[in-house]
């Protein structure tokens, strides 16, 4: 038999406290009858938004006010350093929540699946960035600064935060939040040119308009566009022509001004590229990278947009270091189902499907990249929980069993017994006070802490 509710209230649980997390749960709070735990593996909430904006786009940070004023409901709790598979599982949340819903995210980048691809000096994007910001997972991190060229593959936003931060010089950053050890190993840099591979043409590139414009306004270094690179092939324009192209034609205009841009002496040079593809990244007998074969691509007609193909036009770019990105990818949760191809978690809705039999699994719920794929920008999270959040609702109206324990403090208790180092709300805002404090004697938003020990020795630390 389960305990009563508590006041008649119904209680869930959200997995995962970024963008995804906190919209869910500010549409859910919304109801007066419901109160929300928010769950994070790491003791620090806002999910990409801390670990995943770049230092030097702190405006955009901005959000996480949002984020504290839902937190300050007193029908909300967080429960940070606490990892659904490791410390509780899924059953235990079933026992303690009307609901559980995960926003987990797409926490591993995809493969580009060449030759080579695993040798030293060959990163993921999505490490480095977690490096420069000071993710706990990735602070140990070492990345080969002293080579003469970097070849970035990609050109979505991260791949151009990525080549931004590699391109901008010391006094740019050091009065932005990058971590410590970043702008040491920064300082250090012995990087010269920086290249950034498209597979498609210039039209198909995936970076907004506001983020190439920046990469001309550094002050260390000069942007390169090949003008070749910029004739649009009778696909693309039939493409432009069809669309509502005026956001294509304004970014076709600014990498058009690059292309004309004379060379001022910066001491380095990003060059962006189009309709190229890495084949293969070839070491030395040390086993590290030295050198990138490509493919010219030409461009064919395809349902969505034009899809590369591969001409028989070859060539061999020098390069010490090299950045894939080339999206992410989301990874299984336990005790549901997963699609691999996509890399989501199957669901209607926001509600999670049996994918044998389509029916809705009880009670579980994904909102985020988790629900849809790694696609879209901070505020579009926004619409997507509303949209699991309305089924979540209308499940509740609908009516069921109750869990067997349905109180705050049954679930407070779950969590004790499992890691007494979590990290509450307010035990953040006192993190997030001190890291203020550290930056603003430094003429910085903040001085983060980078490491798991840091910050759950700073969190209930007195004064």
């Amino acid at each position: 038999m389960s305990a009563p509710p508590e006041q008649g209230r119904f209680r869930i649980a959200v997995v995962g406290a970024g963008p995804a997390g906190f919209y869910l749960t500010e549409r859910l709070l919304s109801r007066d009858d419901l109160e929300v735990d928010l769950f994070d593996r790491l003791p620090a909430p806002y999910g990409l938004v801390r670990y995943g904006v770049a230092p030097d786009h702190e405006k955009i940070r901005n959000v996480t006010r949002v984020f504290d004023r839902i937190a300050a409901s007193p029908r909300f709790r967080f429960f940070g350093n606490v990892e659904i598979g490791r410390h509780l599982t899924l059953e235990d949340l079933h026992r303690h929540y009307d609901q559980v819903a995960f926003t987990t995210g797409a926490q591993t980048d995809r493969r580009m699946g060449i030759p080579g691809e695993d040798l030293r000096g060959s990163h993921a994007a999505t490490e480095f960035v977690a490096w420069y910001n000071g993710h706990p997972d990735f602070c140990d991190r070492a990345f080969d600064l002293s080579v003469e060229r970097v070849v970035v593959v990609g050109v979505g936003n991260v791949a151009v935060d990525v080549a931004r931060i590699l391109c901008r010089t010391p006094q740019e950053l050091e009065h932005t939040d990058i971590a410590d050890h970043a702008l040491a190993a920064l300082r250090a840099s012995r990087v010269r040119e920086v290249v950034m591979l498209g597979r498609r043409g210039p039209a198909q590139a995936a970076f907004t308009n506001a983020e190439v414009k920046e990469l001309g306004e550094l002050a260390g270094a000069d942007v390169r566009v090949l003008p070749d690179d910029l004739a649009l092939d009778p696909v693309s324009q039939v493409a432009l022509e069809a669309e509502d192209g005026a956001a294509t034609r304004k970014k076709l205009e600014i990498l058009t001004q690059f292309s004309r841009r004379p060379r001022t002496g910066k001491p380095r040079v990003l060059t962006l590229r189009f309709l190229v593809s890495p084949l293969e990244l070839i070491g030395d007998a040390d086993g590290r990278v030295r050198r990138v074969r490509l493919v010219r691509n030409r461009l064919e007609p395809a349902d969505r947009s034009p899809r590369a193909v591969a001409t028989d036009q070859v060539e061999h770019l020098d390069a010490g270091l090299v950045f894939r990105s080339v999206g992410y990818r989301g990874v299984p949760i336990v005790g549901l189902p997963f699609d691999h191809r996509r890399g989501v978690v199957p669901n209607a809705a926001g509600r999670v499907v049996d994918p044998d039999t389509g029916h809705p699994i009880p009670r579980c719920y994904v909102a985020g990249w988790i629900k849809r794929g790694p696609f879209g920008v901070i505020g579009t999270n926004k619409s997507d929980a509303a949209g699991t959040a309305e089924a979540m609702l209308a499940d509740l109206v609908a009516g069921g069993p109750r869990p067997l324990d349905p109180t705050a403090a049954g679930a407070l208790a779950l969590v004790q017994g499992v890691q007494a180092a979590f990290v509450s709300y307010p035990d953040w805002m006192r993190v997030q006070a001190v890291e203020t404090e550290r930056g603003a004697a430094a003429g910085r938003p903040r001085v983060r802490f980078t490491s798991a020990a840091e910050l759950l020795a700073v969190r209930r630390s007195p004064g």
